[in-house]
Order: C-alpha cells, then sequence, then structure tokens
C-alpha cells in the first residue's frame, strides 16, 4: 500500500488478562503500525485490509482495536481473547446496553 504517512509505535505488551495479550507467559514487544493518508493507486480497501488482517493473524499479531476491522464476527473473536469482556459484559448487564466491540470496529455490522 503506497500511503504516507505510516505510524510505527512500538510498544511493551505485558500478559495481563483481556482482549489483548501474548501468547505466552512474558511480556512482548508489539509494533503498531497504522496507515493514513489517501492511496496513490486504485485502491480497494475491502480486499487490502483482509489480506493485512490474515496476515496480522498469521504471525500472531492482532489488529488494533482503533482500526476499521473487515473480519467477520467469528474471526475477530478468534484474534482477540473475549473471556473476561464476554464476562464483564454479563456482569455489568451491558449485552442488551451497548454495543459488542465488533460492532464499534466493523462498519458492515454498524450498517444493519
Amino acid at each position: 500500500v503506497k500511503v504516507y504517512p505510516l505510524w510505527l509505535c512500538p510498544f511493551n505488551l505485558p500478559p495481563d488478562p483481556g482482549m489483548v495479550h501474548p501468547t505466552g507467559d512474558k511480556a512482548e514487544i508489539y509494533v503498531d503500525i497504522g496507515v493514513y493518508g489517501v492511496p496513490k493507486q486504485p485502491y480497494n480497501a475491502l480486499n487490502t485490509v483482509r489480506r493485512l488482517e490474515h496476515f496480522v493473524e498469521e504471525v500472531k499479531g492482532f489488529q488494533m482495536m482503533y482500526a476499521d476491522s473487515y473480519r467477520t464476527k467469528e474471526e475477530y473473536r478468534a484474534m482477540f481473547d473475549h473471556r473476561l469482556y464476554d464476562k464483564m459484559r454479563q456482569q455489568l448487564n451491558c449485552v442488551n446496553a451497548f454495543p459488542d466491540v465488533y460492532e464499534k470496529v466493523n462498519k458492515y455490522s454498524r450498517t444493519k
């Protein structure tokens, strides 16, 4: 994707409970790569982002939750650990009060 600027932000991810944590029991360094700007060539967002999402999954990464996602709900749930999230949504009676996190990042689920 020939887009400028790119955001490169390394961060230390501790093995704490929640939706995003390393695969093991030790902290790991991850790099948030954000793509901003307008593409300089023809660009199919759906195909391009789906390929990027697949690559991120292959390398045991995850998509940042501020970004639009083109994953299916099942694919999204497979990328993130929803155990604590689901438990807290139930415990705090949020299920019917607020949209699920997937519905916030997937524009197709927002338009239903």
